[in-house]
């Protein structure tokens, strides 16, 4: 039987929260996953998490939390440093606060993630190549079955990163831009792909934020925090994966439900 992944795409703020309330028990009634990971680095308040919000997300389903470059808010370091199902991208260069990798194990079976950060138009970070196969290699002596979240701005550098993993780990998850890509497929090495999963929280906004904030400051230029919206119809998306015992992934689904 092939072990059966649901991930679930950046988490904003509350009304994601309550996306995952809503939709989250249908999809693992549904799906049976042997293993439910979110990425929530902006779960809390559109930006960041805290400690309340990891463990309401634990509750929820979740196994594990990866996150990405909005994981640094100062009074979450202090669980984050202790925590082990919640990791921040593992080419942080040393003294980062965390763990960037975890091996889940549930159920007899042991599921390996990695959770890496892009560097073009983000910080000039370790190599994730170079990070992510080191990792991959001491993983696969553990367990065949292993997943990326790929934290990344540009979609050059997500499928580039999904051809140099092929056949070494069984999928390849981008997050990071809110926006859900059609382009999901199996590598010819068995490793799963797909260049962002989307994000859960309001369906209507701008990736998650309010509209109006969002419009206002491309017409002005000028910079400003946004917020996330009060109300509003809320969306989950989504990816599902079947993992064969050689770590080869034999199915990739996309999902989206919402209001």
């Amino acid at each position: 039987m092939p072990v059966k992944v649901l991930f679930v795409g950046d988490i904003v703020g509350r009304p994601g929260r309550k996306a995952i309330n809503k939709f989250l028990p249908g999809l693992i009634k549904e799906l049976s996953p042997d293993f439910v990971i979110g990425n929530a680095e902006n779960a809390a308040g559109g930006y960041g998490l805290t400690e309340a919000v990891a463990l309401e997300l634990f509750n929820a389903g979740f196994d594990l939390l990866t996150s990405g470059n909005h994981i640094w808010r100062r009074e979450f370091l202090p669980y984050l440093a202790k925590a082990e199902r919640v990791l921040r991208p593992a080419n942080y260069p040393a003294g980062a606060v965390g763990k960037g990798y975890a091996i889940l194990e549930k159920n007899g079976l042991k599921l390996g993630v990695i959770n890496l950060e892009g560097r073009v138009f983000m910080r000039h970070l370790e190599c994730p190549f170079r990070v992510g196969l080191a990792l991959a290699e001491n993983l696969r002596e553990k367990t065949p079955y292993i997943l990326v979240d790929f934290h990344a701005e540009a979609t050059s550098e997500k499928l580039a990163l999904g051809w140099y993993l092929d056949g070494k780990v069984s999928a390849v998850i981008g997050t990071h831009t809110h926006v859900q890509t059609g382009d999901e497929r199996i590598f010819p090495n068995g490793t799963a792909y797909l260049t962002d999963v989307g994000m859960t929280g309001i369906r209507d906004g701008v990736i998650g934020m309010r509209q109006d904030q969002a419009i206002e400051m491309f017409l002005t230029q000028i910079p400003r925090k946004l917020e996330v919206p009060k109300t509003g119809p809320k969306k989950l998306e989504a990816v599902y994966l079947e993992i064969e015992d050689t770590g080869k992934t034999s199915l990739i689904k996309r999902l989206r439900v919402e209001d």
